[in-house]
């Protein structure tokens, strides 16, 4: 274990490089077309740096303080890479030492860093630890950008390593032998990935993409589909994109947003392929909601409000199905019925149970808050991306993990693209969820029942 002056110094010293190497990751937002260049060729340097850097760049705050706001723009490096590259060895050195001289460190705010750095010797070490994890996460951020990264689709002709590392990877939907593989890289299917120079053949992020007619409602017809399997492609069946897994493959990189840059990068993708796609949505998993749902059981059982969960009539069929003369004892097996997946097996409570799970499942989605954000981690990653929750489906995913999770529903989030970037801006910026007439009408239905 480090001594803390030694965590001092080690903190300090990547707190100064982070200072730096923001300034310099600042440099590929800019357009370098718009640059002016002395036309002395001992002399060619670019003029207007500071003021284009204080028109088009904003501050860059720190993850130890910074609020949501929106995402930055995608970063320019690969264009800032090709720009360099094209100029000669005089104009490389020129460049250069304006970078040292007008972008190097600032000895000032270092010394001041330094200073206050000391103090930290009175604290404890978990809160160093905690600034440090934080540091490394900004530093990650920057090494892992956006523009530094090689978009793959992986297809049956990739190679076994990439593929086996995929079925591996894969976290919504297990991949169960490789006839499944193979289908969810083939015809009407899509998979793609983000790799990094510095990690040859290992996906960062995880993407895979069905191509439907419409938007899919179930997640039955996209994995467990095998009338698809060698069929070739008709462009003329492809209407929609529908996003249904996405994974993160690196634990080290936990915190550093991929996933919404890779989603933007396939619709550019996709667009391109099929000029005429207008649809993209996802059919997301709602991990959490079951969990949730037998808390909110208890305390309104605890409260004496279970009245307030189900309508009259709802109460009275269910007391029928269960044979039991109270809300409170009904409650309880409606706890133990979602706990158990049992009610799944009964068409009849099934049909029972539709209306009253579909309004508190909405409501979870879009009512529930953390810190004023959706408590859904699922629904909170696509928000950010500026999607709009369009639609919940009944009987979406059936197996034992979708029961078990989310008692089988899933959720389209709808990706209007001309609307993304707002939408994301309103979420972020003020805390404004984005959801169709249809699920607000069930967050209605679950209020007016209880009373909120």
């Amino acid at each position: 274990m480090l001594s803390q002056p030694a965590m001092c110094a080690f903190r300090a010293s990547l707190k100064c490089w982070r200072h730096w190497a923001v300034r310099k990751a600042t440099l590929g937002l800019l357009d370098f077309g718009k640059c002016r260049w002395l036309s002395s060729p001992s002399s060619r340097a670019v003029t207007g740096m500071e003021e284009i850097l204080a028109r088009v760049v904003s501050p860059l705050p720190t993850y130890e303080t910074r609020e949501k706001s929106p995402p930055p723009p995608e970063a320019n490096s690969l264009e800032f890479m090709h720009f360099y590259t094209s100029l000669d060895k005089e104009e490389k050195l020129n460049f250069l030492a304006k970078l040292s001289h007008e972008f190097g460190v600032d000895h000032k705010s270092v010394s001041e860093f330094a200073g206050k750095l000391l103090h930290t010797q009175l604290r404890d070490l978990a809160t160093i630890l905690q600034d440090l994890n934080g540091t490394l996460k900004s530093l990650l951020s920057e090494w892992f950008s956006v523009g530094l990264l090689r978009l793959e689709r992986i297809t049956w002709q990739s190679p076994c390593e990439i593929l086996q590392k995929i079925s591996q990877y894969e976290a919504v939907h297990p991949v169960r032998n490789w006839a499944d593989l193979k289908r969810r890289v083939g015809p009407y299917r899509r998979c793609y990935a983000f790799t990094h120079a510095a990690m040859p053949g290992e996906p960062l992020v995880v993407l895979h993409v069905a191509l439907t007619d419409e938007i899919s409602d179930n997640i039955q017809s996209i994995v467990r589909e095998f009338s698809a399997l060698d069929l070739e492609e008709d462009v003329n069946k492809v209407n929609a994109a529908i996003f249904y897994s996405i994974s993160s493959t690196q634990a080290g990189l936990q915190g550093v947003e991929l996933g919404n840059y890779l989603i933007k990068r396939v619709v550019r993708e996709l667009q391109s392929e099929f000029p005429h796609m207008a649809q993209f949505s996802s059919l997301s998993p709602i991990p959490g909601f079951s969990l949730w749902l037998q808390g909110l059981l208890s305390q309104y059982r605890k409260e004496g409000r279970a009245s307030d969960l189900l309508s009259e009539q709802e109460w009275e069929e269910m007391r029928q199905f269960t044979d039991l003369s109270s809300d409170a004892s009904a409650i309880d097996a409606l706890r133990m019925l979602i706990a158990t997946g049992e009610w799944m097996r009964s068409e009849r409570l099934s049909r029972l149970l539709e209306p009253v799970l579909m309004r508190l499942c909405a409501w979870y989605l879009y009512g529930e808050k953390r810190r004023g954000y959706a408590l859904n981690p699922v629904a909170n990653f696509h928000l950010q991306n500026g999607a709009t929750m369009w639609r919940l489906n009944w009987h979406a995913d059936t197996s034992p993990k979708g029961v078990s999770n989310s008692c089988g529903i899933m959720v389209n989030y709808r990706y209007f693209l001309n609307e993304t970037s707002k939408n994301s801006a309103l979420y972020l910026q003020n805390k404004v969820i984005l959801a169709s007439d249809e699920v607000l009408g069930l967050v209605s239905q679950f209020q007016k029942n209880s009373k909120l």
